[in-house]
């Protein structure tokens, strides 16, 4: 199992997120950082301080060479996906090659409908959802895209200049929904990531995805599979792993430990001393 963290950039002063950062990008067991992408505090106070999750995430690659970095997951009605896909194509550049492209359909209706952001009703969030996938796909890895969708058009769309990552930054994908979501992953992502929960969920919408990728003749082991795992601020590091070895033993390959608030880096030698001892890590990032 590979291991990350998460910080989500709420509630927090930046000088506190990016010291953890700092800290993480000199600390191998872990091998990437993510921030999220919500303009309000999501389950807390909403009107509290919430920094923007793409720029920030922008800053924190500037600050680090080593990690892999990447938005859990981007919202994707709040950018056209060719303004993200540039947006994607820069950081990787910025980065070295170190952008992971995280997605989804988008779910925040507080944020959107205060901003007057289309949001829209299930159906059309991932009829939308899927048509970005293409967008992106086709501007990251193709000289020109000329696309047709419902929520999208573009004539002969260039992007460029492209990442350091070919065909494109590897894709992520989040979201559990078996019908739409688990079935766009299969069809677009390199990376599924499971929102978290308890190991036999996670076992099930796994073969729920490995079902849609037979549909389609696809490998599922092309996707890797990654969890969100909770540090609490009560600091029980034993419990994260007890967690992450219940989802490992059901196929988990990358787990991304949610971090408490308020950022602190004291809290990453502890957890990375008990991930070592755990004997859960994988012998290529030690």
């Amino acid at each position: 199992m590979r291991f990350a963290f998460k910080t989500s950039p709420q509630n927090t002063a930046w000088s506190d997120m990016l010291s953890v950062w700092q800290a993480a990008d000199d600390i191998d067991v872990f091998e990437s950082g993510w921030t999220f992408d919500h303009f309000y505090p999501i389950f807390s106070d909403p009107s509290g301080p919430c920094l923007e999750g793409w720029v920030t995430l922008t800053a924190l690659a500037q600050a680090t060479t080593r990690l892999r970095v990447g938005v859990l997951v981007t919202g994707i009605h709040y950018r056209h996906p060719a303004v993200l896909a540039n947006m994607a194509s820069a950081l990787d550049i910025v980065s070295d090659g170190r952008l992971e492209l995280g997605i989804g359909a988008g779910w925040n209706e507080e944020e959107s409908g205060a901003y007057g952001i289309e949001l829209g009703s299930i159906k059309e969030r991932f009829d939308r959802f899927e048509e970005a996938c293409q967008v992106l796909k086709g501007l990251l890895s193709q000289d020109t895209t000329t696309f047709d969708g419902r929520f999208y058009q573009l004539k002969d769309a260039r992007n460029e200049p492209k990442g350091p990552q070919r065909p494109h930054p590897p894709i992520c994908i989040g979201g559990s929904g078996e019908k739409r979501t688990l079935r766009i992953t299969a069809q677009y992502a390199d990376h599924w990531n499971f929102v978290g929960g308890p190991p036999e969920e996670f076992a099930r919408k796994r073969d729920v995805l490995a079902r849609h990728c037979a549909d389609i003749g696809r490998d599922p082991g092309e996707i890797s599979l990654s969890a969100h795992i909770r540090l609490g601020a009560d600091l029980d590091y034993d419990k994260v792993i007890e967690e992450a070895a219940a989802l490992g033993a059901e196929g988990l390959e990358l787990a991304i430990v949610y971090l408490p608030l308020p950022h602190d880096p004291a809290v990453l030698e502890p957890l990375a001393d008990k991930i070592r001892a755990s004997g859960l890590l994988d012998s290529k990032a030690r």
